[in-house]
């Protein structure tokens, strides 16, 4: 275990160090530029503007600039918030994309794997075809269609819950809501398909031959195989779930990390999205880190490569 923790994590620097050199000659490559966009901005105050920032500067050193100062995750001054620096706009609006992510994936979990349990346990029968269905129509709604639609019925019409801003635990439940409902979906089918798979093995059947309870061959003898492929699917479904958070924290108003990724790609604030590309990059590759360990704690038959 250890040789193994310390070889994935010396493999996460050349990875992270790749995507930072992808995104930083992607965005110098790409036309236009940070400064652009300003209306009736003279030529020398752009020019000032570019050398204060040092884009003036030649591309090579521009990169060697920025290593170095990735490494110490020091980033500079947003061009949008020139007053702010990058890692202070990233340490100040992570913890709300945090929130919002887990507590979607709390929920997820929390009604996705029941639902794929009994999905399983009642295969073929009606509180199977019910289960699918709920979650085939979780996973075709998406979440800007799905975001206005909770609005207009518990904000605009029953007046129970705020529509948007985060203040307060009533302004949590439409967004989570909002963010779960497509991952609820993913994973009672993953728990669907993975429990039915166990349930026909021989383990299982001598279980039930020994007289055990049904409910105790489940919990205690299926469960613990059954729910690997959701194990397998949770270190890109976290990622995938702060990540899809820039549509819900747009449609509700939410100051979380990903509105301020969205608006640095529009506005071209270069420091800003190398920022927030290599934390969201970093976040993924350790997060798949841990589901693989967990993978092995789970089922000890797999061997850690």
């Amino acid at each position: 275990m250890t040789r193994f923790l310390i070889r994935r994590l010396l493999t996460i620097v050349p990875t992270l160090w790749a995507i930072a050199t992808l995104t930083f000659f992607m965005l110098r490559w790409a036309p236009g530029g940070p400064f652009l966009a300003e209306r009736d901005i003279p030529e020398g105050v752009r020019a000032q503007l570019e050398h204060t920032y040092g884009l003036d500067r030649p591309l090579g050193e521009q990169y060697l600039t920025f290593l170095g100062r990735a490494v110490r995750f020091d980033f500079g001054p947003s061009y949008k918030y020139p007053a702010r620096q990058v890692r202070e706009i990233i340490a100040g609006a992570l913890p709300v994309s945090l929130e919002l992510g887990a507590l979607a994936l709390l929920v997820a979990l929390l009604i996705g794997v029941p639902i794929g349990v009994v999905a399983a346990v009642r295969h073929n029968r009606a509180e199977d075809h019910a289960a699918m269905g709920l979650a085939l129509a979780g996973v075709s709604i998406p979440n800007f269609v799905l975001g206005p639609l909770l609005v207009l019925v518990f904000s605009l019409g029953l007046f129970v819950l705020p529509p948007a801003l985060w203040r307060g635990p009533e302004s949590r439940i439409l967004p989570v809501l909002t963010l779960s409902t497509a991952y609820v979906a993913y994973i009672a089918r993953l728990t669907r398909a993975g429990m039915l798979e166990v349930l026909r093995q021989d383990f299982v059947r001598t279980a039930r031959a020994k007289g055990l309870p049904e409910h105790q061959v489940v919990m205690r003898h299926a469960m613990r195989l059954g729910i690997l492929p959701v194990v397998s699917y949770l270190g890109p479904a976290a990622a995938r779930i702060l990540m899809g958070s820039v549509v819900v924290e747009s449609v509700f108003q939410i100051p979380g990390l990903g509105r301020y990724l969205v608006n640095a790609a529009f506005n071209r604030d270069y420091t800003l999205v190398m920022g927030g590309v290599l934390f969201y990059a970093a976040f993924l590759l350790i997060l798949n880190l841990m589901v693989d360990v967990a993978y092995t704690w789970l089922d000890p038959r797999v061997e850690l490569a």
